[in-house]
């Protein structure tokens, strides 16, 4: 099953519904040919890491909890960020990290259910050479689509035959909480449904965390609540260098750091995640942290530094002839 990019957007424009999940709307059935394979390698100390690209997703800037046109108008200005007919293009990307000798994927991006622009990941993943049975240790920061959607191979499988799943306690429970799915509208019982066919092949090589825990070789986790109930990053030590991978603390790299208390109705605690996000923002800027993200322009890789009360991304050059 797929969801449509337009059912995506009715989504995003129903708001939060009563159990704090908005609803996806009504699922489609397609199958489109995934994009052309685009990754990017770069050396953090010790550990090599490759930015797959999963697609992209156009969001409406009007689509942000507490949007302002002339504020917009105003982050946008002299940049490159153009309004597409259906709004701003996001990326949806997954990191492939190579350290300690085991090779971990934190999220899987969306496989097939969210149309033509999407599914990529497995290709670029393919293209790194590097097998899905290679992989020791499949992290997911949630169990939204876009993140958890590739644990599936075509034939409803483990994609990743090999791997351990690592998520946070908080948000398996979320997602598999009978109570919470009855409460909510017909369109977002099938969110939770997607959640539960993603994970299901892993359930006897499942590692649930919590808190800072540490989640495979040079990997710890670190919660980072509101977007989900089980929101999570993970912090990269690779010896002389760290690296922040924070997941979804941002949507729109053109719109949230000039304007850090937009959230989207995908955020079940849209307050808490907007200090988590701020609380980040200063944590990577006080320690110069490298930080990449699900939805940061690809590759993804900067540093956040402020800018008056607000705050800007950095992007760093790209690596070549790794």
């Amino acid at each position: 099953m797929t969801i449509s990019r337009r059912s995506l957007l009715q989504g995003l424009g129903l708001g939060v519904a009563a159990s704090a999940v908005p609803s996806f709307g009504t699922l489609a059935l397609a199958a489109p040919a995934a994009p052309a394979p685009v990754l990017h390698r770069f050396q953090i100390g010790d550990a090599t890491v490759t930015a797959l690209l999963d697609g992209h997703l156009a969001v409406p800037a009007q689509a942000f909890t507490g949007y302002d046109a002339t504020k917009a108008e105003a982050t946008l200005a002299g940049s490159f960020y153009r309004p597409g007919p259906q709004g701003l293009e996001i990326p949806v990307n997954g990191y492939l990290i190579e350290h300690g000798g085991a090779l971990t994927l934190v999220d899987t991006g969306t496989a097939q259910l969210m149309g033509p622009d999407l599914g990529g990941l497995g290709a670029a993943l393919a293209a790194s050479g590097v097998a899905a049975a290679d992989i020791s240790t499949v992290l997911l920061t949630h169990m939204h689509p876009d993140h958890a959607g590739g644990l599936l191979a075509q034939d409803g499988s483990a994609a990743f035959p090999n791997a351990e799943l690592a998520v946070a306690e908080a948000e398996w429970a979320f997602w598999h909480d009978d109570a919470i799915m009855a409460m909510v509208d017909e369109g977002s019982r099938g969110f939770f449904q997607m959640a539960r066919d993603a994970v299901a092949p892993y359930q006897d090589r499942l590692k649930p965390f919590t808190g800072e825990a540490d989640v495979a070789p040079g990997l710890s986790a670190l919660p980072l609540p509101g977007h989900t109930p089980g929101h999570s990053g993970f912090l990269l030590d690779a010896g002389a260098d760290q690296l922040l991978i924070w997941g979804d603390v941002v949507h729109s790299t053109a719109l949230q750091f000039a304007n850090p208390d937009w959230t989207i109705p995908f955020d079940v605690d849209q307050p808490l995640a907007a200090a988590t996000r701020k609380a980040m923002f200063d944590r990577a800027a006080s320690d110069a942290l490298l930080v990449v993200g699900m939805h940061l322009d690809f590759p993804g890789l900067g540093r956040v530094a402020r800018d008056g009360e607000a705050y800007a991304f950095h992007q760093a050059p790209w690596q070549f002839g790794l």
